[in-house]
């Protein structure tokens, strides 16, 4: 049957050929893979027919070791079962693949391969997560690209099957996952033709049934055990007959010659790589290059990693070859060589090759990009036995030295480059455009997106090549025909127009008339846009985004329409009607509304585009160089890793910094407080403050998700000496001591107006005005002054640090995050670092929190003068609470041991400083709120003694203090996966912190359900509106009696939150407070500016809830601090969001069910909770 041509990314493609294959699909959200999971969930809410003619049973689990054990279950019982996983999770899966190959279960796990977290996490593509799982005795199978993910998936399905034995299948994360193409696709006539039916058969006939019952999973002795292990040999044996088979099935169909092990290259071969994965696809490409060049050239690719077949890869080995190098995309610490090579070397002892000299290569760990060059210089490569490649290793000198680039991509391809920030659309709508160009064109294309890991507001690059030829160049863009920025600010940031061909195209985004130009395009720039003949366009995005309601920084579609325009490579009439199918598409669930302001930011895109004509003097423009972060003061080892590390990875050079840079970091440490260094400049428009407006409330500092807004206390001197202009008010109730001024950080804010949404003002006009950032620039030399000034603890002793005016006069040591604009979480973090961060530790769970608390380049958490601050760590996802517990276990053994010293000094020493000292400290132990004065006092008193006790102690003197203990993670951590861990953390009765950002779903991956996600919610893995309620987790923790649970929504009651937060961290015992975060997730209509007035909304209508659960209080445990709800304003509410108003769209009977069974589930617990209050009333 002819297949139809398609453009997808690998992940659609694995679940395309998957789906067909499965009952049952148990998963769990992990980056890169949760896109195949999503697929499958989509397509069976949809109705799509597996081959058995029935919907795929999808449900999502609490872990990836959940999901590994709900396989097995359903194998057990008889259901062809599969599940998507990459990285950490799939490591959670290992115990039960080695009990579904113990049991010849035909499991198939689909791995988007990933990096594993070591001295770091990486999101990114490489094999040392399927590598960590060779040993299990499931099968492995590698793609090396999107057409053979689709071509290949049912291989491992059907060989499964037949041969007893469960499969790995599994392709290059990101690289080939996310990697779109334009492909081939399977008709699921042809997949079920394939499929043995016997043998499905005799699989469910084998299955666990009380018709004929069996027990399976014994426990044996050491007289059996070995030899009952050794059984399955046979079927190992069999099993590369029976993928060749289905190959070879796969091949007559579709015409192709997919093999074991496939060559590709010179008959007559001299130097041959043998490799795994997408690098192929580059190797193939640069074989053709050299083999033009009359060099005899190679590759194996290996497709059945296990069993590893020795016989076939001999057979495709060219007797001609005098050298083989093996490529592993792996790193195993300690190890005579990576796995690969291990394989063949073993493999190719005392065959014909014995003779051959074998070489090992690491290359591409963390989706490092591997490129043509690359590949050449490893075909140079004769002399290093051992090597890395693509990175300069001057520590221990194992890297190859890569020549010049090279173009290998086919003559006539259109390469394409897009320069984008981070949540600007440009990603989504460069998705669409490969996939108009790919489903309405007879051309080829690809695309890829390259980025860093923060929440948003980082570079996008978006690569996109299209042409008449099949494109096989996996690795990034370098010389390009059209390049477009869209952010202004990176014209002084980046080379973007050098890596354009002589006559390309350039496109800005910018509101640069040419006088704009001539002034803010640096000389380089210009002299290379007149130099090489580049045709050179702008357009106003901004002014398009907010003429046609799209907002100022949603301009995607905008200059996606500029793009076609300009490129010609659709008719422009037709290409204006296919991205309006594709805006609608795209956007379809967000309402009718967001469409057609889409549509018309298509039409004003293609009409609003500006030819500049390039003066001649151009030509001569002197080079101004890009403006790089250089740090002079600070902190020396903050200094180093800024100008080091940090300015290079910002200015896209990390790729050029070589190994010895990191000998100082090789454990993952890095300084606190770079992220201050960085001063990004991505705000379109910034806070303004008008003094006659302000009532000196805080609130728009106390609400800022980036700490860039903060008040200052002046004295008469330093209001003097501050830069010229700056404007302050007589400070209310402290008139005579200082001026108040409201300073705003301009290059650090993002944007997001949460500080004027939330500004009182007086009579109706507000103290803070959104104005346009080059305007007000002005605005950072105060900012940068105010931190330079000391806190002035009279100024928080006033008003109290307890309050939200006085908090906000205490240093923020949690600052310019790359959290979303808007993020709901960071202002509750930002907060808890103002009351306790010179003396807390974080326990991150990986998540949100953990993106925007700590990605490399940028550490946000900062210290303060006295160089104190939060101590923060970051294990998994799944043990947080376990890791959190774990550092206050070290705290107490280490204090408890100096409690001992310290009573001695008291009890027998005889000086009378120590004494007084040391009894003080011990009176205030456990109390972190005193401890730290009575700490201060007995060092100075045992330095002054400096008997050999004294000094003893003093060794541990950072440990003296009672600390502050936090675990931070989101709910889909606390909710699911590391729940148990939290249970046992709380039912502890330790003095431990739980914070919850509650977004209600899995925010980090995209969005999937969670047990925090509420009935009706939308959500991915729950894509009809999820149907149970929402776990009531502070019940749960109120259950033991002796553990402080609060819930909080700063909007709705700022008084509340940070009086809960007090409270829990002076509570002596377990505590939990779980926070209400709007996230963009939640798509609200307002946009983020309003998360706080969505805080605020969610309580009054009932749908939140704020309360304090405290064993400790004297009198009434349980406060109530919402009112009654306004429930007439709760299907308002819903609507308000599109996770609950899209399924109104495109279900409307099922969304009036789940939401009034939502709105009664949130009533019943307003009244649950009064029976609270009355249950915990006065003793």
């Amino acid at each position: 049957m002819a297949r139809k041509m398609k453009t997808m990314d690998g992940n659609h493609a694995a679940a395309h050929a998957s789906y067909a294959f499965s009952d049952v699909a148990a998963i769990y959200p992990i980056t890169p893979s949760s896109v195949m999971a999503e697929a499958t969930d989509e397509w069976a809410t949809q109705g799509r027919k597996n081959i058995f003619g029935q919907e795929v049973q999808v449900t999502e689990m609490q872990s990836e070791a959940g999901a590994a054990g709900a396989v097995h279950g359903s194998l057990a019982a008889g259901a062809l079962t599969t599940t998507y996983t990459a990285s950490q999770g799939l490591l959670l899966m290992i115990p039960n693949l080695y009990k579904i190959a113990g049991e010849q279960l035909p499991g198939v796990f689909n791995v988007s391969a990933r990096a594993l977290a070591s001295h770091a996490l990486s999101i990114f593509g490489d094999h040392s997560d399927v590598m960590a799982c060779r040993q299990t005795g499931c099968a492995m199978l590698c793609e090396s690209s999107v057409q053979e993910v689709m071509d290949l998936t049912p291989v491992a399905h059907l060989a499964a099957i037949k041969g007893k034995v469960p499969f790995i299948n599994f392709f290059d994360g990101f690289r080939t996952s996310h990697e779109i193409q334009k492909i081939e696709t399977w008709d699921y006539e042809d997949l079920k033709d394939m499929a043995d039916m016997d043998a499905i058969q005799a699989f469910r006939d084998h299955a666990l049934n009380p018709n004929h019952p069996c027990q399976r999973g014994s426990a044996q002795n050491p007289d059996i055990f070995f030899q009952a292990r050794e059984a399955c040999n046979p079927y190992y044996d069999a099993l590369p007959a029976v993928v060749q088979e289905y190959m070879d099935k796969v091949n007559a169909k579709i015409g192709t010659d997919y093999k074991l092990f496939n060559y590709y290259g010179a008959a007559d071969a001299e130097h041959v790589i043998v490799a795994m994965g997408s690098v192929n696809d580059t190797i193939e490409e640069t074989i053709d290059y050299l083999m033009a060049a009359g060099r005899k050239v190679g590759v194996v690719k290996v497709r059945l990693y296990r069993p590893f077949c020795a016989q076939a890869l001999i057979d495709a080995i060219p007797e001609t070859v005098k050298q083989i190098t093996v490529l592993d995309r792996t790193k195993e610490p300690g190890a005579q060589g990576e796995p690969l090579y291990l394989d063949v070397v073993a493999a190719l002892k005392n065959s014909k090759f014995d003779g051959v000299k074998i070489f090992t290569g690491r290359y591409g760990l963390g989706s490092k990009d591997t490129t043509p060059a690359q590949i050449v210089a490893v075909y140079d490569n004769t002399e290093k036995e051992k090597f890395t490649l693509g990175i300069v290793d001057d520590v221990t000198n194992l890297s190859l030295e890569t020549g010049a680039p090279l173009v290998t991509t086919p003559e006539g391809t259109t390469n394409c480059k897009f320069w984008g920030l981070g949540a600007d659309g440009t990603v989504g709508a460069n998705k669409n455009s490969i996939k108009i160009i790919g489903d309405n064109t007879d051309m080829y294309a690809q695309a890829y997106f390259d980025y860093d890991s923060k929440k948003s507001g980082g570079v996008t690059m978006s690569h996109l090549r299209f042409g008449k030829k099949p494109i096989k160049s996996t690795y990034l863009i370098h010389k390009a025909n059209f390049v477009a920025c869209h952010n202004p600010s990176y014209v002084n940031k980046y080379n973007m127009v050098q890596e354009l061909v002589d006559g390309g195209t350039f496109l800005l985004n910018c509101a640069w008339d040419m006088e704009g130009l001539e002034k803010h395009l640096p000389g380089q720039v210009k002299a290379f846009i007149a130099n090489h003949g580049i045709k050179f366009y702008t357009i106003d995005g901004v002014k398009i985004g907010i003429e046609t309601g799209m907002g100022p920084t949603r301009i995607n579609t905008i200059l996606q329409s500029a793009f076609f325009k300009l490129t010609g490579i659709i008719p422009e009439e037709q290409a204006i009607e296919l991205m309006k199918a594709a805006a609608k598409a795209t956007y379809g669930r967000k309402g009718d509304d967001v469409v057609q302001k889409n549509w018309a930011a298509i039409d004003a895109g293609a009409k609003q585009v500006v030819e500049i004509q390039v003066p001649e003097s151009w030509k001569d423009a002197a080079a101004e160089g890009l403006h790089m972060t250089h740090a002079t003061e600070g902190r020396q080892e903050v200094v180093d890793f800024v100008n080091n590390i940090q300015a290079k990875v910002n200015a896209q050079e990390g790729n050029t910094l070589p190994v010895s840079a990191f000998k100082d970091y090789v454990d993952g440490t890095t300084p606190s407080g770079a992220a201050a260094y960085e001063k990004r400049g991505i705000a379109v428009n910034i806070p303004v403050w008008n003094p006659e407006n302000c009532i000196q409330c805080n609130r728009c500092a106390y609400v800022c998700p980036h700490a860039v807004i903060r008040p200052v206390a002046l004295t008469a001197e330093e209001a003097a000496n501050a830069p010229e202009g700056i404007k302050t008010l007589p400070m209310t109730g402290m008139k005579d001591e200082y001026q108040f001024t409201m300073t705003v950080s301009a290059l650090d804010c993002t944007g997001c107006g949460s500080c004027a949404n939330v500004c009182p003002g007086k009579k109706g006009a507000k103290a803070l005005a959104m104005e346009n950032l080059e305007a007000n620039m002005g605005e950072q030399k105060y900012f940068d002054y105010g931190v330079t000034l000391p806190v002035k603890e009279d100024v928080i002793a006033k008003f109290k640090e307890t309050t939200v005016k006085g908090s906000q006069f205490k240093q923020p040591l949690l600052e310019f995050s790359g959290a979303c604009a808007g993020c709901g979480e960071t202002p509750y973090a930002k907060l808890i670092t103002q009351l306790f961060g010179d003396r807390m530790y974080i326990a991150n769970a990986t998540g949100c929190s953990s993106i925007w608390g700590n990605s490399s380049p940028s550490t946000p958490y900062t210290v303060n003068a006295k160089g104190q601050g939060p101590a923060w760590g970051n294990s998994l996802f799944e043990d947080n609470a376990e890791f959190g517990y774990g550092m206050l276990l070290a705290q107490k053994a280490i204090r408890d041991g100096l409690k001992a010293k310290i009573e001695d000094v008291v009890a027998n020493g005889d000086n009378a400083d120590v004494k007084a000292a040391g009894q003080e400290w011990l009176d205030t132990f456990a109390c972190g709120a005193t401890n730290g004065a009575a700490t201060e006092k007995l060092v100075a008193a045992l330095e002054a003694c400096g008997c050999d006790k004294a000094k003893d102690i003093l060794t541990q003197k950072d440990f003296l203090a009672k600390k502050s203990q936090w675990i931070f993670g989101g709910d889909g951590w606390a909710y699911d996966i590391g729940f148990g861990g939290v249970d046992h953390v709380l039912a502890s009765g330790r003095d431990i912190n739980v914070m919850v950002f509650d977004t209600e779903v899995y925010s980090n991956t995209g969005g999937q359900s969670s047990k925090s996600t509420p009935t009706g919610a939308i959500a991915q893995f729950a894509a009809g509106g999820k149907e149970t309620k929402k776990k009531d987790m502070a019940s749960i923790a109120m259950s033991y009696g002796y553990v402080y649970v609060a819930q909080i929504s700063m909007g709705a009651d700022f008084n509340q939150a940070i009086k809960a937060i007090a409270e829990a961290e002076a509570y002596p015992g377990p505590s939990l407070i779980i926070a209400y975060a709007p996230c963009i997730n939640h798509g609200i209509k307002k946009g983020m500016s309003k998360a706080q007035t969505e805080e605020q909304l969610a309580v009054e209508c009932g749908y939140w809830n704020n309360f304090r659960f405290n064993p400790a209080a004297e009198g009434a445990k349980f406060t109530l601090d919402s009112k009654e709800p306004k429930q007439e304003e709760y299907q308002g509410f819903l609507d308000g969001e599109v996770r609950y108003n899209a399924l109104k769209r495109s279900n409307p009977e099922r969304a009036e069910k789940l939401f009034a069974k939502n709105e009664k589930e949130a009533m019943d617990r307003y009244a649950y909770l009064k029976k609270l209050v009355t249950l915990y009333g006065e003793d």
